[in-house]
């Protein structure tokens, strides 16, 4: 087994190097799972109404964790703007 020594300070600048990297792996990835307004943003869509409407009928996925705490899948968002494209002629 080896040890390794190192100065306090070499020590605090390794480890902010680790948290650093960590951070900009995890930011780089959006989240699955977000709320109404990026939602509707994401569909350009300005009304809660219609929101729920595609919630009712089973268009896209959502989740909700509290009564009213309503999260949405980013990916079944961009699957059903995809199943909507016109293809070029």
């Amino acid at each position: 087994m080896q040890v390794v020594c190192l100065q306090e300070e070499a020590f605090y600048a390794l480890f902010d190097k680790v948290v650093e990297h960590l951070k900009q792996k995890y930011e780089d990835e959006p989240h699955q799972w977000i709320d109404g307004e990026e939602a509707m943003s994401l569909l350009n869509i300005s009304s809660k109404t219609t929101l729920q409407k595609l919630r009712d009928e089973g268009k896209i996925r959502y989740s909700q964790p509290q009564k009213r705490i309503i999260l949405y899948d980013r990916y079944s968002i961009n699957d059903y703007i995809e199943s909507h494209v016109r293809e070029i002629f």
